[in-house]
């Protein structure tokens, strides 16, 4: 974890009299905040003028800030995020405003390095572009000082807000994935199939055995075949899973069949002195199809 990350990880949930003491903003520096406010905001238009100029050496400018009307629009945005910064009143209306900044950013695709990046600009401008020697130097060290604190606490509630956002879509796209990778289909009356291709790790080994729990249960099936020909490596870890999930599907009086073992797969649990107990395997799909025809009476329903 590093520093930006673990940062994000302390705010996150924080109401804003948790974070002012966290990032140890005081009654003083929020006041030295407010008036390099009064220094800079009569030229917040001339402040976004400055960062666009920056932003269309960018990369990332073609790709966000095609239209003329959404620049415009965003940049009354950005005026009204300066001027919000510079009255400094943080309460909890500011921490959300600013974490609803990071949802969006994750939500177009913006990468945090730019994102990163503008800020690091924006200092930049506020602080020595638009500064007008006003100050005693003392007193501009401190206000600069507590300045970047204010910005460190916003960054790290964009940052936030940007990795919950991202990471409940890498979830949301992982469980669609592996819903798509384990599809139990109904191959005859009573017997399911379901095939594994790829890597079996414990999340996924719980993915296929509560996807297969649950279509049994729907279409009470009495044998289901788990075919792992398209499995790239079978170790303890991976037969233990597979023992687990047999036995699962037998308290739901399922009966389970692990088919396509192939010499390979067979030599390696011997050598792992995998216990395989009363778990039912098959060579190939096609013995176990059988297998499962003969079990359930299927053949002779067929004679008859």
């Amino acid at each position: 974890m590093d520093f930006e990350q673990a940062g994000t990880t302390m705010c996150a949930g924080l109401n804003a009299s948790e974070l002012l003491a966290l990032y140890r903003l005081e009654a003083t520096d929020l006041a030295r905040v407010r008036n390099y406010g009064q220094i800079v905001l009569p030229r917040v238009d001339e402040s976004i003028e400055r960062f666009y100029t920056w932003l269309e050496s960018t990369p990332e400018y073609s790709r966000y800030f095609s239209d003329a009307d959404k620049v415009h629009s965003v940049q009354a945005l950005q005026r009204q995020y300066w001027v919000r910064f510079f009255e400094a009143q943080i309460d909890d209306d500011y921490v959300a405003r600013r974490r609803k900044v990071g949802q969006v950013h994750a939500r177009i695709g913006l990468e945090l390095q730019t994102y990163f990046s503008g800020m690091n600009v924006a200092l930049s401008i506020f602080t020595e572009d638009l500064y007008d020697d006003s100050l005693d130097p003392v007193e501009y060290a401190v206000t600069v000082r507590a300045v970047t604190k204010l910005l460190h606490l916003d960054t790290s509630l964009v940052v936030e807000s940007f990795s919950a956002v991202t990471n409940r879509q890498l979830s949301e796209q992982s469980r669609a994935m592996m819903e798509m990778s384990t599809p139990v289909t109904a191959l005859w009356n009573d017997i399911l199939m379901l095939p594994l291709v790829g890597i079996i790790d414990s999340r996924r080994a719980q993915e296929v055995m509560s996807s297969m729990l649950a279509r049994i249960a729907e279409t009470r099936s009495k044998v289901i075949i788990l075919d792992i020909s398209g499995v790239a490596v079978v170790d303890t870890a991976v037969a233990n899973h597979l023992i687990k999930i047999t036995k699962a599907t037998a308290l739901m009086g399922c009966s389970c069949t692990i088919s396509g073992l192939s010499p390979a797969i067979a030599q390696t649990i011997v050598e792992l002195g995998i216990d395989v107990g009363d778990v039912k395997t098959t060579a190939t799909l096609r013995d176990a199809l059988a297998d499962a025809f003969r079990r359930t009476g299927t053949l002779l329903q067929c004679a008859n």
